[in-house]
């Protein structure tokens, strides 16, 4: 597997913000020794944070993130700087480049507090080592905090040393959470159920199910992957009962009727949501469903922006589903990669996808938003169990777990 086909929602997101001209473009350029960014005199050359996606050692695999300056000017400066608010939402470790011949301004004090109310690791750092040492004569910087250091881009002064500071503050991502391997053990059998249909994508199998697989692989368990028809001739051909079933939630009804009810069943919408986001808090949310007035509004967001397919899952399938269950007629919304609105207050429902193509840190920020909002967020998987009277089912083994 190259290293470029990490997902990006698995990979470690490093975020490089400040003011203007304080050479964050040029920082990013050093830290990856890699022409990333594009590096001018010119301020606001950075006009939209630029991702790049890499193998950055001893980190492994990283998204770096490259933002414009949070004191751009004009309209445009303002949408550059929610930009950058949404980059924090999901980034794993901030650093913050400061002009080292000006010192901290205003505005990097504004950013450190902004990381500090998010509970986000910061690293700052003080840039054009080399100009101030021109200056004041070498060795005579002024000190600075533990989590802080003075860099040279232009000169690669400190970088190797900045990159072993954030070394240190890399933590697991996913809080030691698994998408299976805690469930099963080595030599258990899963069944995966993968239907093929218009939606799949053509020759390979769609993200949450490579990477279901991957982690089946990885604990020495066994995995069968089939599709609905054969579950029946699948079952029967074990020497064993699988540990588990896992199927593509909109197979749920005839995977359900096919599935002996004393083998554990669930879906990979599920194990995402609780993978990478609540699955309590998606649980208690698709109850809501049956309390909602007709005309109430739903919010349907997905985290990647796929072909859209006549039949789409999102945009067809579920509000077809929702309003056929309850009867009701609903305004739906919808909203795709990354962008989720800050605003819910007008939003009754939020119903979520998996989140495979999201990393945990931006998927839990979207659930404290409909929190902080008071508007329930559930998940694709958990409200088509909840539609077709089987949650209980489905959810009782992942129940308890992490």
């Amino acid at each position: 597997m190259e290293l470029s086909s990490t997902p990006r929602g698995e990979r470690i997101y490093i975020g490089f913000f400040g003011m203007r001209n304080a050479g964050k473009s040029s920082v990013v350029n050093a830290f990856t020794n890699q022409e990333i960014a594009i590096v001018s005199d010119v301020k606001g050359t950075t006009t939209d944070p630029v991702y790049k996606a890499m193998e950055l050692l001893p980190l492994g695999p990283v998204m770096i993130v490259d933002t414009p300056g949070m004191d751009d000017e004009g309209e445009l400066g303002l949408l550059r700087i929610e930009k950058c608010k949404e980059v924090m939402a999901k980034v794993d470790i901030a650093i913050l480049v400061v002009d080292g011949t000006l010192g901290m301004s205003d505005g990097d004090r504004m950013l450190k507090k902004m990381f500090e109310e998010r509970n986000l690791p910061y690293i700052t750092v003080y840039n054009k080592l080399d100009l101030v040492q021109q200056r004041v004569g070498k060795g005579r910087t002024r000190e600075v905090p533990q989590d802080s250091i003075w860099v040279s881009a232009s000169d690669k002064i400190n970088i190797t040393d900045l990159k072993e500071m954030v070394a240190h503050l890399v933590v697991d991502p996913n809080n030691g959470r698994k998408i299976i391997a805690d469930l099963i053990s080595e030599g258990d059998i899963v069944v995966l159920v993968t239907p093929i249909d218009e939606a799949a994508p053509k020759g390979r199998l769609i993200l949450p199910q490579q990477q279901t697989l991957r982690d089946i692989l990885d604990t020495g368990a066994i995995g069968v992957v089939t599709q609905v028809p054969q579950i029946p001739d699948v079952l029967a051909s074990l020497a064993k009962a699988p540990v588990l079933v896992v199927t593509d939630s909109q197979a749920f009804k005839e995977v359900n009727e096919l599935v002996p009810e004393d083998i554990p069943l669930t879906s990979f919408s599920m194990l995402f949501a609780r993978y990478k986001g609540d699955l309590g808090e998606a649980i208690l949310s698709a109850n809501y469903l049956e309390k909602l007035e007709d005309g109430a509004k739903i919010l349907i967001s997905e985290g990647c922006t796929h072909h859209r397919q006549c039949n789409d899952i999102g945009t067809v399938k579920l509000p077809k589903m929702i309003e056929k269950t309850t009867g009701k007629n609903f305004h739906f919304e919808w909203s795709s990669g990354d962008s989720f609105p800050d605003d819910l207050s007008t939003f009754d429902l939020v119903v979520h996808c998996g989140g495979c193509m999201l990393n945990p840190r931006e998927m839990m920020h979207r659930i404290r938003i409909c929190q902080n909002a008071g508007v329930p967020i559930t998940n694709y998987g958990v409200i088509m169990a909840k539609m077709q009277g089987i949650l209980p089912r489905v959810s009782a083994p992942l129940l308890g777990k992490k």
